[in-house]
């Protein structure tokens, strides 16, 4: 009987934490949810059930796909390939780049390497807006201002991911890299040959994050591109948003494509997207 009692107690636990996760889930998916349907809807309707809060807001009715017909016949489709082709190329470089300062950084002693190493892991923790001028007039120096360069290059050095690489490099044991030395190795196949297999998480991790930090960019494309000849997604957002008139359901569609793209490359990559966030902070 008491053995029975206990697996009752632990089955209504066991229950009970399972509603509360359920109850939570709901509460954070929900706006998404909301969104989604809004961007089912003809405009007019939007705000239909909302005032007050009704079970139908949260039901496409009527049904249309007037929104998304709409947002690509605006030329959303280019804004996000212009987006992807930044964000991919971002990715690709910057995995190049911080993944050799990372190396360097674990591998090489030199003068002046712990204040650079604190600059870089300070950077990381600025707020943007605190360089954006600086930035600009860089940029403006180099004559990249309205030119993609200055959407990729200033993008490319990440102090979040020159440190991921740093903290996994450092905790593989010495002995591959003085091993691969004594065989006349140059530095390089060192790097890709034994490092960049060793940290394929880390190198999900980092190419993410410079994934999603251009896919979010809105400030410095605003400012980078003057004429927004070349528009990315979150510039792009904001011409849904008349000076007159609000498009709700287009902006409430492109709101959903903005966030679906991102979630998809996170959802099946979490498990290697945590575990190198985990094992670049043991050490450190």
């Amino acid at each position: 009987m008491a053995s029975a009692s206990t697996q009752i107690k632990r089955g209504a636990g066991l229950g009970a934490r399972h509603l509360v996760y359920a109850l939570v889930a709901f509460i954070f998916v929900l706006p998404l949810w909301w969104a989604v349907v809004s961007s089912l809807r003809p405009n007019g309707e939007v705000f239909a059930d909302i005032f007050p809060m009704t079970p139908k807001a949260l039901i496409p009715s009527p049904l249309t796909f007037e929104a998304y017909t709409g947002v690509f016949e605006r030329g959303f489709g280019m804004i996000i390939a212009n987006t992807m082709f930044i964000a991919l190329v971002t990715m690709v470089g910057g995995l190049i780049v911080n993944g050799a300062a990372g190396f360097a950084f674990a591998m090489f002693e030199f003068k002046g390497k712990k204040l650079i190493l604190s600059l870089i892991i300070i950077s990381f923790m600025l707020p943007f807006e605190a360089i954006a001028l600086p930035l600009y007039t860089v940029t403006q120096q180099l004559g990249w201002l309205d030119n993609v360069l200055a959407l990729i290059m200033p993008s490319v050095a990440n102090g979040l991911a020159v440190f991921l690489f740093y903290q996994f490099f450092s905790q593989v044991p010495r002995d591959y890299m003085e091993a691969a030395r004594l065989d006349g190795v140059s530095w390089t196949n060192i790097l890709f040959r034994i490092y960049v297999p060793l940290s394929m998480p880390t190198c999900i991790s980092a190419a993410l994050l410079l994934f999603i930090f251009q896919w979010e960019a809105f400030l410095w494309p605003l400012l980078a591109m003057p004429s927004q000849q070349f528009k990315v997604i979150q510039v792009g957002m904001a011409a849904f948003q008349q000076q007159y008139q609000t498009i709700w359901n287009q902006l409430f569609a492109v709101s959903v494509i903005t966030a679906l793209i991102p979630i998809a490359l996170l959802l099946p990559l979490q498990r290697y997207y945590v575990q190198g966030l985990a094992g670049a902070g043991i050490k450190g």
